[in-house]
């Protein structure tokens, strides 16, 4: 490959990129049925990596959580899994994280004695 060809290859596969993780058009010269398959299996990889590091996530959002997490992320490219979460529950109107009563009290109270010190 020359360097003449080097832009347009990167620029071929930042397209399928977009196309497999942002939902946009499948470039051409790529199968729009493989490139479909294939982003439907990240959005639903996404899915699983959000609903195994928050299950009160998915308790919160019912039993369609996969159905209505992969819709929202057709045309959402991916963050980190704990900012895919939050934006999710945000976007879709969705309670969480949910408030923990009491889970900062023991902190509050070593602080307190830190400071008295």
């Amino acid at each position: 490959m020359t360097d003449a060809q080097a832009p347009g290859l990167a620029d071929r596969q930042a397209a399928l990129v977009r196309a497999l993780v942002a939902g946009e058009a499948v470039p051409a010269g790529f199968d729009p049925a493989a490139v479909g398959a294939a982003a439907h299996a990240l959005r639903h990889k996404r899915a699983r990596e959000v609903a195994a590091r928050h299950p009160e996530l998915v308790h919160a959002t019912g039993p369609d959580f996969t159905e209505r997490f992969v819709e929202w992320a057709r045309n959402r490219p991916k963050d980190a899994t704990a900012a895919d979460a939050l934006r999710f529950a945000r976007e879709c109107g969705i309670p969480w994280p949910p408030s923990r009563p009491g889970f900062l009290a023991p902190v509050s109270r070593l602080l307190r004695r830190l400071r008295s010190w």
